[in-house]
């Protein structure tokens, strides 16, 4: 079996792939780019992720960053040729579909699916324990932050079956007050550093609490285990490509979206960590706390500068949450639309009233709620865990795909291309995702994790296995183009 026919140029139509018109065109080139910078979220991932760096790599460690930005750029750059020339939903489904097969592209929709399930479980379950919570003064609380992540869960849910222009809006919001107070604080920091001397440029080169450490070099040792900061947070960049049906220009925006977003949030990122590790005035105190970089703030900037931060990382961690569940809904929606989904009657229909897909919405919020439920501690902090490893896999598959198809994808004028660099890139891409993937699994704890990942690729290969005993119509041929 061969894949479609696709248009001899880059067409914005979804018409020209065999779809009607359904999702409405309202997001701007900047909405666009919000998208993926408010899923990488630079303030979340470093607020999250700042004291394994430290207790894993020392102060050292944030120069894995610039590493793990040029690699992520790499990938950017690969996935920006495909969103360029199939500015389809359900991005990575869609191309693989389209230009290998449709039973490859269910796998890499599968993929998709659960990489942004379980990174909605994990932004909104963190934004209630380690952001609402700690702001309102509460007790540290399993239950409590459960019922909080269940109403965040609710809220966005409402607010992405309301309106795409709305959720553009808010994100828009999200990604200017994120960028604002990032570079508030890093010119805060270096200037309350220069005027009180607590603090030290030294710090950019200690080891800290791993001074001395035998495995600190080794396979899985400290300084690898500090890569899961830019590894874990420059992710995501290709949901702007998830929402292209409902982009102005998509195969111009979208890939500019992708690509900038990483360099965006990759030179804001360093810069951070820069400012941040220099402000540390205690090491080994520092690199103790759970809460690393609330402490630092509190310390050189005061209580109230600790709170505001927090107020600001609230509303990127909500951009990123909602980012997510929408863009989890537009893959599950592209996916239903070819009848390759559970339940794909209900959810491949977009509502004539909002122009959304309320069913496709509606499932990642019952599946968080579910989660909040149902799974204990210990295997929820693991579920989420899990949950970094599927970009990395997710985004070497599409690197194997573009080294597959490169040749049949169209050259349009004005589209964004890589030229005669293309396939340098994507070699170097490859290497690049291969060696993520290792750095996530080498760790001997995240054993758990990667036995839920082959659990939920196996439930999907049991759901694709049924599709090809049944109903193998519906994985023999993709939509062809049809007149809106």
């Amino acid at each position: 079996m061969t894949a479609p026919d696709l248009p001899s140029a880059a067409v914005d139509d979804p018409s020209a792939y065999g779809y009607r018109p359904e999702l409405k065109r309202t997001l701007s080139s900047f909405q666009v780019f919000a998208v993926s910078f408010a899923f990488i979220s630079v303030a979340v991932g470093i607020f999250a992720t700042y004291d394994d760096l430290l207790a894993n790599g020392g102060p050292v460690g944030i120069w894995t960053w610039p590493v793990a930005m040029a690699g992520q750029l790499l990938v950017a750059l690969v996935i920006a040729q495909f969103a360029a020339r199939i500015p389809l939903s359900g991005s990575s489904y869609q191309w693989a579909s389209r230009l290998a097969n449709p039973r490859i592209g269910w796998i890499f929709g599968w993929l998709t699916f659960c990489y942004l399930i379980t990174g909605l479980t994990a932004i909104d379950n963190a934004m209630a324990s380690q952001c609402l919570m700690p702001l309102f003064g509460m007790a540290p609380d399993e239950t409590t932050a459960r019922v909080i992540t269940v109403v965040i869960l609710l809220v966005q849910a409402v607010l992405a079956i309301a309106s795409t222009r709305l959720v553009g809006l808010i994100n828009s919001l999200a990604v200017g007050v994120e960028v604002a107070i990032v570079i508030v604080l890093v010119v805060g920091l270096l200037i309350a550093v220069a005027l009180t001397g607590d603090g030290s440029v030294d710090n950019l080169t200690s080891r800290g609490v791993t001074a001395g450490s035998g495995d600190y070099w080794a396979f899985g040792g400290g300084l690898m285990a500090t890569m899961i900061v830019g590894l874990a947070t420059l992710v995501g960049f290709d949901s702007a490509a998830n929402m292209a049906e409902e982009a102005k220009d998509p195969h111009r925006t979208v890939p500019r979206a992708i690509v900038g977003s990483v360099v965006a949030a990759g030179v804001l990122g360093m810069l951070f960590l820069i400012a941040l590790t220099v402000a540390i005035g205690d090491v080994d105190t520092v690199s103790k706390s759970d809460s690393p970089v609330a402490d630092i703030l509190r310390a050189q900037l005061g209580a109230p500068m600790e709170r505001i931060l927090l107020v600001c990382v609230g509303i990127a961690f909500f951009g990123g949450g909602m980012v997510t569940m929408t863009s989890c809904a537009r893959t599950v929606f592209a996916m239903s639309r070819d009848a390759r989904f559970p339940g794909h009657r209900v959810l491949g229909k977009v509502n004539p009233q909002t122009q959304t897909p309320i069913g496709a919405t509606v499932l990642p919020l019952v599946i968080g709620i579910v989660t909040m439920v149902v799974i204990p501690g210990d295997a929820l902090l693991e579920l989420i865990t899990a949950g970094t490893l599927f970009p990395a896999i997710t985004y070497g598959l599409i690197v194997v795909l573009y080294l597959a198809v490169r040749r049949r994808l169209s050259h349009t004028e004005g589209a964004f291309s890589l030229g005669w660099f293309d396939v340098p890139v994507a070699v170097a891409a490859l290497a690049w995702t291969i060696f993520a993937v290792v750095v996530l699994v080498s760790p001997m704890s995240t054993a758990t994790p990667i036995v839920i990942v082959v659990g939920l690729i196996a439930i999907g290969a049991a759901y694709l296995v049924s599709m090809l005993a049944f109903r193998r119509s519906v994985l023999t041929h993709e939509p062809s183009a049809t007149a809106p």
